[in-house]
């Protein structure tokens, strides 16, 4: 007795439905995951934004304001209470964006800087976000500066991460830009 095969087309549709039906659950399963975490996540990047806020120019509360200026780097900005503001900028550094918290005091000065998100080079412009000496030292560099901040190889008073230039520049640009911001704000 002869077995007859199925047609190709047959073999297809029957493929295109196995294909269809698994990519129906796994949508199903992503969707469910991410409506059971995105509350938690959330939470947590309103943390991390706070404890910026805090790290940068410590106040009681912080009220956002309205900035209608041009600078597309600039994402939100903050009145720290009477100490000045926080603002959140976004520059482009080597690997993407660098997302930084900026202190602006009253004097329009750096308090200090925080970078809050960024997916520079580990080891090179990533040591500019990291809890270590080198990190916090890159940072600190930033109080007390007004004006156009920018590294030394550019004329400026930032000692650049060793190999790290873009993303030293990127940081000089970022504060620059929220320096310039609160100036507008008056």
């Amino acid at each position: 007795m002869e077995t007859k095969k199925p047609s190709l087309t047959a073999s297809i549709i029957k493929l295109g439905v196995i294909l269809f039906a698994v990519t129906a659950i796994v949508a199903l399963v992503l969707g469910f995951v991410d409506n059971l975490t995105s509350g938690r996540i959330a939470l947590l990047q309103e943390e991390k934004t706070k404890a910026a806020m805090q790290a940068v120019l410590p106040a009681d509360n912080y009220t956002q304001v309205t900035y209608t200026g041009d600078n597309k780097a600039i994402n939100s900005i903050y009145q720290a209470g009477t100490a000045g503001w926080v603002v959140e900028v976004t520059e482009t550094g080597s690997q993407g964006p660098v997302t930084m918290m900026v202190g602006v005091g009253t004097d329009l000065t750096s308090t200090g800087i925080s970078i809050t998100n960024s997916s520079e080079t580990a080891g090179l412009g990533a040591i500019a976000s990291q809890k270590s000496d080198k990190g916090e030292a890159f940072r600190s560099q930033f109080v007390g500066q007004s004006g156009t901040i920018t590294v030394k190889k550019d004329g400026g008073t930032i000692d650049a991460l060793s190999g790290a230039t873009i993303t030293s520049r990127a940081v000089c640009a970022g504060v620059t830009a929220a320096l310039a911001a609160c100036a507008d704000l008056g």
